[in-house]
Parts: C-alpha cells; structure tokens; sequence
C-alpha cells in the first residue's frame, strides 16, 4: 500500500513587502517536490504600502494561494498564528516575507521531521543581520535558555518546520502576548536545527524597530516564566540581609565610636540603591498583573477584515 503523501502548508506574515512577497511565492512554487500537495498562506499584518493589493493577485493565480487581511498591524507573530489556525497540512513550515530565508532550502528543515524529531529551526552558519541585530540575537537565545529552559545547542529562527501536532498545541494559545519560540520549545523536546544559507536583504529594512524587539523579548521574558518573580524575591531576600547587617555594624560602630559623624553620602547612597530596586520589582511585578488583566478581559491576537481562496464553511475567526 502506498503510503499517505502528506501536505505542507507555508505560512508567511506580511507587512510592507509589497516588493519582495511575489519573489517569496515563485520561489516556494519552483522548489516544492512536484509530487507534493501544498498551501501557502499569506497573512497581511495591516500593511501601510500595497502588499494586499500584491496578496490578492496572488491569490486570483493560484488556489493554492491563500491569503488573509488582518484589520490592523498586531505584531509578527500575532499574524503567525493567524495563519496557523487556519493551516490543512501536515507539515508546517514558516518564513520571512523579505526573501532573507531561503525557500528553495525547505526540504533541508522537511527532511528532518521523522520519529525522533518534531521541530526543526534554520541554522545560519552566518546571519546577515547588522551587528545590534545580532547581539540582541545572542542576548534573547541566552535568556530563552535560562527562562525557558531551552535545550542547549538549538538555536531558534522564524524559519523553521514542525508536525501537524505541534501546531495544534500551540494554537491553543489565546492570550494577546504571543511569544512562538516559548510555544514551540514548550510542546516537545525532538528539536533540532538544519543548516541553510541567509541571504541579504533584497529591500528595505526591517519591520523590526528597538521598540518591537524590546517587546517581543519582553513577551518571551513575562508569559512562559516565573523566574523574573523568584529572582525579585530572591534579590529582596538578600538586600534585607544586607540591610540588617550593615545596621548592626553601624550601631556597633557608633558605639566602639562615639564621636563618628554619621556618613550622609552612605546614606543616601543605600536609599538610592534600595529605592532602585525597589521601583525595579514593582514595575515587574506591574507588568504581570497587566497582562494578566488585559488577558482576562479577552483582548484580541487579531481580528480579520477578508480572506481570499477559504472555505468558508470551516473558516472560523478567533
């Protein structure tokens, strides 16, 4: 009996790639097996430029191409997971709109799905990304590993492939604050890596400004992990310590010498100090608590304006 084919569905966030998504198609379209049923769908993140335009034309070509518009720009990975809960394949693989990830390398990442492995990301023997880009790289892997618990040696990417069954338990995720790489290094521990080419930017630059970083890895930081609340105690803990200490020494001190000048500078310092951090574990714990209450009153990952090449029967709008 021959055994079942399975299908791939590419998922691509767009935004402002009005320029670049067509060559990202025809590149998916030329490289896939001829033997292979696939889908790519193409989820507009609120674009400013003509990229819907783009996507529908797209669309019309082929019915293979899928696309859906999202009412306003929510984020990469908000627009991600749109697309994943409206996937039919049984592998799936996702990639940048820029070009930058090379599709022609896909089946490097498909080939390794087997019994032993369910997620495998791209691995660049060499980024070409600016040097900042690349050390916040390097910064956010260093915390996903502490945080997260990631295994040592996988190194992440929005270039990656996974099994029907992952996706299915990541979908399952309904908070605004999405974070992908926590979702899928949470679901299995199969994880490895495939090593692929990174190209140049073929036009303009990233979508990504400091400020989305910072809140991409602050999403990572805050909603898979509780460590960020024990190290507050933990720090907590130890400034009380100190603190007592250096009151019984001082009370010691001014009796062994009555005639010392209480120290101002000392003083004010171990305010500042204090207060600092201080300020510093509420603001955390601040940040908890708002998600927690935006979370709770069902705040969005997204909402659809259209979609093109659905069946609308059992399209369903989260």
């Amino acid at each position: 009996m021959e055994a079942k084919q399975n299908k791939i569905s590419f998922v691509i966030p767009c935004y402002n790639s009005e320029h670049t998504i067509a060559n990202v198609v025809d590149e998916i379209m030329n490289s896939v097996r001829a033997h292979d049923e696939y889908e790519i769908i193409l989820v507009n993140d609120g674009s400013s430029d003509g990229t819907w335009d783009i996507l529908r034309s797209l669309a019309k070509e082929s019915d293979n191409v899928k696309t859906i518009d999202l009412v306003m720009n929510k984020g990469q990975q908000n627009a991600i997971m749109a697309g994943f809960r409206h996937v039919s394949g049984d592998i799936i693989v996702c990639l940048d709109d820029d070009g930058q990830t090379p599709a022609n390398e896909m089946y490097a990442l498909i080939d390794k799905l087997d019994d032993n492995t369910d997620l495998v990301f791209a691995d660049y023997p060499k980024k070409k990304e600016s040097w900042f880009r690349l050390l916040g790289g390097k910064f956010t892997r260093w915390t996903d590993r502490k945080m997260l618990g990631t295994p040592e040696g996988v190194t992440g990417n929005s270039f990656f492939a996974c099994k029907r069954m992952i996706l299915d338990d990541v979908i399952r995720y309904e908070n605004p604050y999405v974070y992908l790489y926590g979702l899928l290094v949470r679901t299995t521990n199969r994880i490895a890596n495939a090593k692929v080419n990174h190209r140049d930017r073929q036009y303009g630059e990233s979508g990504y400004s400091l400020k989305k970083l910072l809140s991409l890895w602050l999403n990572g930081f805050t909603s898979f992990s509780v460590k960020p609340l024990r190290i507050a105690s933990i720090i907590g803990f130890i400034c009380s310590i100190c603190g007592f200490l250096y009151g019984i020494y001082t009370v010691i001190h001014k009796l062994v010498t009555p005639d010392i000048a209480v120290g101002y500078s000392s003083i004010i310092a171990v305010i500042l100090f204090i207060g600092g951090i201080t300020m510093l574990m509420m603001g955390m714990l601040g940040e908890y608590v708002g998600r927690i209450y935006i979370s709770l009153n069902q705040a969005s990952q997204y909402i659809i304006r259209e979609t093109l090449n659905f069946d609308h029967d059992s399209f369903t709008q989260e």
